[in-house]
Order: structure tokens, then sequence, then C-alpha cells
């Protein structure tokens, strides 16, 4: 959070979710401050995803609310989370194949550039330059995510973890406020690992905050200033890595099994 700011950019209040009488998230609540990287983890079960697909409009919550600074986005549809400011990855990669990697993030940007179908289909100076801007955009995270040499080339042609980095930057488009990334590192090798870490300093370091859900209890640690706990649909625990490393209740739920992990939940 920035010196001298009182309320976080993300707040969460008691979101709940149940599947035919199943409680999926119990009363979940917590705050992502201004230039934050929060970890989310947790058991296969334990909530994760369901938690961040209702923060992004992909799911309807039974109850709970939620606000990206002064606005509520409860309720509204994904791609109205995206217009006011949360972007999101997803575990399973997306991409045009057989577009280029510069087509696929103007792609991106169209559903945020405010001109709508009229002026797409009219043309004009608007169009113009809001296509002009995206392309400068697309070229400046090509660069970021270190894939500029392939921006011409389909993204079919990339390795699955130079997709998951294009799916990134992707998210980076329309310049959100907040981005939730959805295992970005799971089926990756290492060495790519240590380069999508290196985007997400990059990026964090830009200002960006981020919300990652993940698997890889290392990589979490490594990155993240403040790690969240689920178990059973329930918060456990909240707190700096060594905090949690060294919580009862979190090695009991999460770290005393298989952190090595890294399936669907």
């Amino acid at each position: 959070m920035t010196e001298g700011s009182t309320r976080p950019l993300f707040a969460l209040q008691g979101l709940t979710k149940r599947y035919s009488g199943v409680v999926a998230v119990d009363d979940l609540s917590f705050s992502i401050p201004e230039g934050a990287i929060v970890g989310l983890i947790g058991p296969n079960g334990s909530g994760k995803s369901t938690t961040i697909d209702c923060i992004s409009g992909f799911q309807v919550p039974d109850g709970g609310r939620w606000f990206l600074g002064d606005a509520e986005l409860t309720g509204r549809k994904p791609h109205e989370h995206a217009t006011r400011g949360i972007a999101r990855t997803f575990q399973t990669v997306r991409a045009f194949d057989e577009m280029s990697l510069t087509d696929n993030l103007l792609t991106a940007a169209q559903a945020h550039d405010g001109l709508g179908w009229s002026a797409a289909l009219q043309g004009g100076r608007g169009l113009r330059d809001a296509e002009a801007k995206a392309t400068v955009r697309a070229e400046e995270l090509l660069d970021t995510i270190g894939l500029t040499e392939h921006a011409q080339a389909p993204a079919g042609t990339l390795s699955y973890g130079q997709r998951k980095l294009l799916a990134i930057a992707a998210a980076m488009m329309a310049r959100p406020k907040l981005v939730v990334l959805d295992e970005p590192v799971a089926g990756v090798n290492p060495t790519m690992i240590r380069r999508i870490e290196a985007v997400i300093r990059r990026l964090n370091e830009a200002g960006m905050a981020l919300l990652i859900v993940e698997h890889n209890v290392e990589f979490i640690m490594a990155l993240c200033a403040t790690v969240i706990v689920m178990a059973q649909g329930r918060k456990v625990a909240e707190g700096s890595p060594r905090r949690i490393r060294e919580d009862p209740q979190v090695l009991a739920a999460y770290l005393g099994a298989d952190t090595e992990a890294h399936d669907d939940e």
C-alpha cells in the first residue's frame, strides 16, 4: 500500500459459495494493498479456484461483496470486471494459434478500447488512434515478457511456458489495476518458472498488484510478501511466508501434504 493510504486496492468481504449444499467457500475475507503480490494457496478442493472465479465474475456467489478501490464489483459480469480494472489468466492457456503474438495481444485489447462495434465498422481517427496505442502497448509487453523476436510468429509455435507468458501479456493489455494469475507455472519446467517469476517481479516493480493462485509453494513463498492459506473453503492463515511456514494450522491443513503437487483443483 502506498504511504498514507488507508483503503486497500482490493477488498473481499464474506465470500460464500455453495454447490448443492456443499460449501466450497465459507465466509472468506481478505484485502490486497496497492502494489502488492499476494499468494493464495491450499490443497486441492480448498476453494481457491472458486474464489477467483467469483471475484472475476465467472461464478455467482451465494454471499459476500468485493470492491476495487471505491467501486463495488459484486455481481458484475466478467467483461465488467475487466473494464473496471481486474484482469486474469486461466490455468488452461487460451490463445489464437493461427494468429501472431502481436495480433493475439491486439485482439485482447479490443474488448477494452471503449469504441464499440459502431466505431470499429466505421473506422476513422478514433479507431486508428486506439489501434496505434494498442500496437505500442503490445510491443512494450512483448519486450517485458521476452518474446519480441517471436512477435510475428503464430502463437501455435510457442512452447507451453511461452504461452503462459503470452497469457500474462494479454491480461496486461488493458492496463488493469489488479491481475489474477491462475496457476502461472503449473506444468512449466524450472527454467521457465524462473523466467515467469522475473516477469512477475518486473510487472510488480512497475506498480502492478497481483493475486497468484498456485500449487507450487516455493514459487509463492519466493514472490509474495503476503500468503493466504485456504482449507475446506475457509481461510486458515494469512501472513508473511515465514509466518505461514511456521503456522501449525497450515502444517496440518496443507504444508504437511504433498506440496509438490501440480494437478488441477
